[in-house]
């Protein structure tokens, strides 16, 4: 009898090891340059089938599952990658497949249109060759269209890390769009939220990696700093929010795997990772700083691209405090917290 479930875990550890060697440790971007989309990156991600990892095998994809695209986007993560990842596949390749609208060749981001058809701080927008958006008509009836760059609005801007992050402005009047579900608007955030904490993860991976090889490296009063206590006690909390972080966000990919998006588990799962990843982000970045000292706050060192990443990406499809007031909401709809954590 085949033991399928080693067989999975030995192609998922290949597949991760295949993934580590892709993407290396990150742009060597200054602080306040704005990052450009790594188009030679893009070419190799698109060449192994990861550009569009879950897509159905026969519109073009991997048909690959969350699983997958998990370790692809902590890998992207650790390694700073500047390319839409997530944006491409899971987020307007996904609207795509739920319109039942062909998706070709090309870089994809995706956008939630508000009533005068805006939308603000879309990833990589300008750097793309179409905006897949999603958006309400005068009849509350959502609907997803696909929409060349170029007859896009758009003024450009960063996040804290910048990384484009571009406000676009569409005629959604010239619009007629294929009708969805309205469960797609909510599923949208999800899906976002989920892929932001996976990279964020991926970041704090690497945030600690930087941390423990400096700490023992660096010597000061005749011994390494990692055997000073209050250095110690820095770099333990770094691993277990990190821990942390990492535990909530494998709970929600596999939640989303066993029930998808529309499970109420699933939403709590999500809620719950990017709460813990948003607040380790803060803890993670600021110990770091403190144990790597003046060092990490130049332009040459690396921790700046992880660590702006990470508090950028925590309010980005919700902030923090959004995430914080769902799980309460969900605590006292159930009225009893433990089930929740434990079902």
């Amino acid at each position: 009898m085949t033991d399928n479930t080693a067989t999975d875990n030995t192609e998922l550890r290949d597949f991760e090891r295949m993934l580590a060697e892709v993407f290396t440790s990150g742009d060597d971007h200054r602080i306040g340059d704005v990052i450009e989309f790594d188009r030679s990156l893009w070419a190799t991600l698109s060449e192994l089938g990861l550009a569009r990892l879950t897509g159905d095998e026969a519109n073009g994809g991997s048909g690959a599952g969350w699983t997958e695209a998990a370790l692809l986007l902590t890998a992207a993560g650790a390694g700073s990658a500047a390319v839409p990842v997530a944006e491409n596949d899971l987020l307007a390749g996904w609207l795509l497949t739920t319109a039942g609208l062909e998706g070709g060749d090309g870089v994809r981001t995706a956008a939630v249109l508000d009533a005068d058809g805006g939308a603000r701080f879309v990833p990589w927008a300008r750097d793309v060759d179409s905006i897949v958006v999603l958006w309400q008509d005068a009849g509350s009836t959502w609907r997803v269209a696909e929409i060349p760059r170029a007859q896009v609005e758009l003024t450009e801007a960063v996040n804290l890390a910048s990384e484009p992050r571009d406000h676009i402005r569409v005629d959604v009047s010239a619009l007629s769009g294929t009708e969805v579900p309205a469960s797609v608007a909510d599923e949208f955030r999800y899906r976002g939220a989920l892929a932001r904490t996976l990279s964020s993860v991926g970041a704090m991976d690497r945030i600690l990696g930087l941390v423990v090889e400096h700490v023992t490296a660096r010597v000061q009063f005749g011994r390494p700093l990692g055997k000073f206590q209050a250095v110690q006690a820095l770099v333990s909390d770094i691993a277990a929010e990190s821990a942390l972080a990492r535990a909530a966000a494998d709970a929600a990919v596999a939640a989303a795997v066993d029930n998808g998006f529309g499970s109420s588990a699933t939403r709590f799962a999500v809620a719950a990772a990017a709460s813990c990843t948003g607040h380790a982000a803060a803890v993670v970045t600021r110990n770091a700083h403190q144990a790597l000292g003046a060092i990490g706050f130049t332009m040459e060192h690396e921790l700046h691209r992880h660590a702006n990443r990470v508090l950028s990406w925590r309010n980005e499809f919700g902030t923090v405090a959004s995430w914080d007031a769902e799980l309460l909401e969900a605590a006292v709809a159930a009225g009893d917290v433990w089930s929740l954590v434990t079902e």
